[in-house]
């Protein structure tokens, strides 16, 4: 029988002297001068020993106590909620909702911030993000610092919007619904949610009990009567009777499958935008705020500028609202393309624009169906990716289309610039940014980049 090798005496130390466990600054207090504002929604301070911290609850340049939520000894930044104010923001105001406040409901982030505040913060993360990940300057960018409120948005400081038509409620072992809080699988109660829009607030999912439900899911379109929720079961749970305070068709998310299921009613909602009507079923995506649509149609397509005889593509097209925007506009001598992976999407964009004889919807990944359609030229191209962006591989191959214009939709700024800077590595240059406030109250924006061939504006 062999003999085991002799080990070293690291090896030997390692076994006699266990590693101490990371001690935890969860609880923790600081008081703490406030910096600039991060991405994600809170600000950036520093201990007294440097150590950085992410402090939401709190503004640029007031000087609070900083409650530790998350973090260790030697981490490189701890996570923390203002928990008092010691010298306050003059941006700062009352929080309108009484669910807001560390430890609360996760859903705002600056319900403490004047509007107009809290526009100009994520314009400067927007900025940075910019300035950071890809070496634009807002004027490189053709983007003059706006972040432009939707229609019927701009209210008076202490007042609310309410946008959200999509709203997802937590439901905790009791039964009662609620939205979940900041980083975490905690449920806070709530009988109302202040940005919720009034077709979901009129369903009065938050004034009923939900036993053995996890999450329901409470959709109302916008340019039609249609409500819907989802129901998410726990393990083992059966369906519930509901019974609202509205008409609405519901569905189910199978426990083995994860697909959406019909239970009653329409499995789809009704959306307009852009004078048409979008059929989109079984949860699928379509923007929250009932405005973004149309606000982001036009902002693509007076970017685009398309013209009678285009081609077309819309990457990640979801159930076709762009590509039905641009199939209007480059006529029948023209011809969309839409690459989608969601099959459920595929139906429904197939549906919504059948009537389009040059209208092309293919199912998959964009890297990878885009490839195989052998298309070496286009006109025009649009990309609305997920939040995580397209990717070089992804951003390389469209800077070889040799596209006049194309129009990135971002909802997340940092994806954006890093896609950015792989355009212009591509040979591509931004010729306008908007950036559009369509989710107030948090920390999430809208862009719209049109970019353009660099050799062009040279």
């Amino acid at each position: 029988m062999q003999a085991e090798p002799k080990k070293s005496q690291a090896e030997q130390r390692a076994v006699a002297e266990p590693v101490a466990e990371p001690v935890s600054l969860v609880g923790e207090e600081y008081e703490v001068e406030v910096g600039p504002v991060a991405h994600g929604g809170h600000c950036i301070a520093r201990t007294s020993e440097g150590q950085v911290l992410f402090v939401r609850h709190t503004l640029p340049g007031e000087r609070v106590v900083a409650r530790v939520t998350e973090g260790e000894e030697g981490a490189r930044f701890l996570r923390a909620d203002a928990v008092e104010i010691l010298d306050p923001s003059k941006d700062r105001i009352e929080a309108p909702c009484p669910f807001a406040g560390p430890g609360r409901c996760g859903g705002c982030d600056w319900q403490h911030a004047k509007p107009g505040a809290q526009r100009r913060l994520k314009g400067e993360v927007v900025a940075e993000q910019l300035q950071r990940l890809a070496g634009l300057t807002p004027e490189e960018a053709g983007w003059d610092g706006t972040v432009m409120p939707a229609e019927g948005d701009k209210l008076p400081a202490g007042q609310v919007p309410s946008w959200r038509t999509r709203v997802q409620f937590a439901v905790d072992a009791d039964g009662r619904a609620g939205l979940r809080r900041h980083r975490s699988h905690e449920i806070e109660p709530i009988d109302h949610c202040m940005i919720a829009a009034e077709g979901v607030s009129e369903l009065g999912i938050e004034r009923r009990d939900w036993p053995g439900m996890a999450t329901v899911e409470a959709i109302a379109a916008t340019g039609s009567q249609d409500r819907q929720v989802i129901l998410t079961p726990r393990p083992g749970a059966r369906l519930p009777i509901v019974e609202l305070d509205r008409p609405v068709s519901v569905m189910r998310v199978g426990e083995k499958d994860g697909g959406v299921h019909r239970v009653h009613g329409r499995p789809f909602v009704r959306e307009r935008a852009d004078d048409r009507t979008y059929r989109v079923g079984s949860g699928g995506f379509w923007q929250v705020h009932p405005k973004a649509a149309d606000t982001l149609v036009t902002a693509v397509m007076q970017g685009l500028l398309p013209r009678k005889g285009d081609m077309a593509l819309d990457l990640y097209c979801g159930v076709g609202l762009f590509a039905g925007a641009l199939a209007d506009r480059v006529g029948d001598q023209g011809a969309v393309l839409g690459i989608e992976s969601g099959k459920r999407a595929v139906e429904d964009a197939r549906h919504n624009l059948a009537a389009f004889d040059r209208v092309r919807i293919e199912q998959g990944k964009v890297e990878s169906v885009l490839p195989r359609t052998g298309i070496d030229e286009v006109d025009l191209i649009v990309l609305d990716p997920p939040r995580a962006g397209a990717g070089r591989k992804t951003v390389q191959h469209l800077s070889t289309l040799a596209a006049r214009r194309i129009a990135y939709v971002a909802c997340d700024p940092a994806a954006l610039a890093r896609d950015l800077g792989y355009f212009r590595d591509g040979g591509y240059r931004v010729r306008t940014l908007r950036v559009f406030d369509l989710f107030p109250m948090t920390h999430h924006v809208e862009c719209v980049a049109i970019l353009e061939p660099a050799a062009k504006s040279s």
